[in-house]
């Protein structure tokens, strides 16, 4: 995996804990060379700092999601709802604030995305079963595909729609959904989930301009219709 981080001290800490826990780690400092890494290494997860040189993390962030689906897990010290909600619309599947610092949390929360990211594609479950043949699921390769068009879905935004698309029709509330894509009892909001809904709408209304599939139903959650 790899860990981008400008403060070394901390950067140190956090590849000491990682190491310790069974993973091999990278450690960028500067924002402007991570999408290069990425494109040139694939990792299996980003650690993503913030405040970076160069290019900071929400731009980094971004310019991931432009060619890669890889987990992205934010770091920083900004704890305001509006910033979590940042990162969470620019493509990053988690985010924890360094304050306080817990290196322990951290790798805690790199098992859990890896260890769904593992259970996803083992899952040969019929998720799709129910779809229409406009949308493709294959659980085993974490892909999937709308009119023909393949999605570019971050981890959680593929959870997501799996979830919609084993029920078609079925309205999934938030507080649902919450616990379909975060199964470590994380303190999340409502919002979360619509941060999630909005990028996925946009990348499945890119591939089919003029359908909307995901339908909100006031006061109680979402629906996907084919």
């Amino acid at each position: 995996m790899l860990v981008v981080e400008d403060e070394p001290k901390m950067a140190a800490l956090l590849m000491d804990y990682l190491h310790a826990a069974g993973h091999r780690a990278d450690w960028l400092a500067d924002g402007r060379e991570v999408a290069a890494f990425v494109q040139a290494r694939h990792p299996d997860l980003v650690l993503l700092d913030v405040m970076l040189p160069g290019r900071d993390g929400l731009q980094v962030c971004r310019d991931l999601r432009g060619f890669s689906d890889v987990p992205i897990i934010m770091l920083t010290a900004r704890a305001d709802e509006a910033d979590r909600l940042a990162g969470l619309e620019g493509g990053a599947d988690d985010y924890i604030c360094k304050t306080p610092f817990s290196p322990r949390e951290i790798v805690a929360r790199v098992k859990a995305i890896l260890r769904r990211s593992r259970r996803a594609q083992a899952d040969v479950a019929s998720d799709e079963k129910g779809a229409a043949s406009t949308l493709h699921i294959d659980a085993a390769a974490y892909r999937a595909s709308f009119h023909g068009v393949a999605l570019e879905l971050t981890p959680v935004e593929f959870r997501l729609l799996r979830s919609l698309a084993a029920v078609p029709g079925q309205v999934l509330s938030r507080e649902v959904l919450l616990n379909k894509l975060h199964d470590d009892r994380r303190a999340v909001t409502d919002r979360a989930v619509d941060a999630h809904i909005k990028n996925l709408r946009r990348k499945l209304e890119q591939a089919a301009p003029g359908c909307e599939p995901i339908r909100a139903v006031y006061g109680v959650g979402f629906r996907l219709e084919l």
